[in-house]
């Protein structure tokens, strides 16, 4: 499996985040033509207080969000809208590509306040986990243009709609 989950929170377990995670971190690898069986995550389903811990501690932010994600290596691009390197396993081993924390709470109360369906939204906020462990993000608007393009086309593979109307942005992490 490429995805190693641990629910510290039933609800997760009970919502079905392993099967989640795993599919939706294969089939953002399988759009990006990397091969799901030489890579590993980890995932974290957690509540609001310890991804407001884990936030305050790594991003010095001590408020809770909806998905946070530790790269185990830096793979950013150096131009606007750029794709990153891709990362390269070094042995037989599958590559560790980083972990991804998910809050329960905010997760569903923003899944409520969307309108979708929960299942809906986790897969895409681990979509944009693993394009955050992959070197994406959307701090630039060229380089946040390219990272939702990826989630809307990887989303429609899943046969999932598009997470963004025209008045909704990017989600954080």
């Amino acid at each position: 499996m490429l995805t190693d989950t641990i629910c510290e929170d039933d609800r997760w377990q009970e919502g079905g985040l392993e099967r989640l995670a795993e599919m939706a971190a294969v089939a953002t690898l399988t759009h990006l033509d990397l091969p799901a069986a030489e890579y590993e995550i980890a995932v974290l389903g957690c509540d609001d207080a310890r991804i407001a811990v884990l936030n305050g501690d790594f991003r010095d932010k001590p408020k809770a969000t909806n998905v946070l994600s530790w790269p185990s290596e830096d793979l950013a691009a150096d131009v606007d809208g750029e794709v990153p390197d891709r990362p390269e396993p070094e042995d037989e081993d599958p590559h560790h590509l980083g972990d991804i924390a998910l809050a329960w709470e905010t997760c569903a109360r923003e899944a409520a306040d969307q309108g979708k369906p929960m299942e809906q939204h986790v897969t895409h906020l681990v979509v944009h986990g693993v394009l955050h462990l992959l070197g994406y993000d959307h701090m630039r608007d060229a380089d946040a243009t390219l990272m939702e393009r990826l989630e809307v086309e990887i989303l429609g593979n899943l046969g999932l709609p598009n997470p963004y109307g025209e008045d909704e942005s990017p989600a954080g992490a």
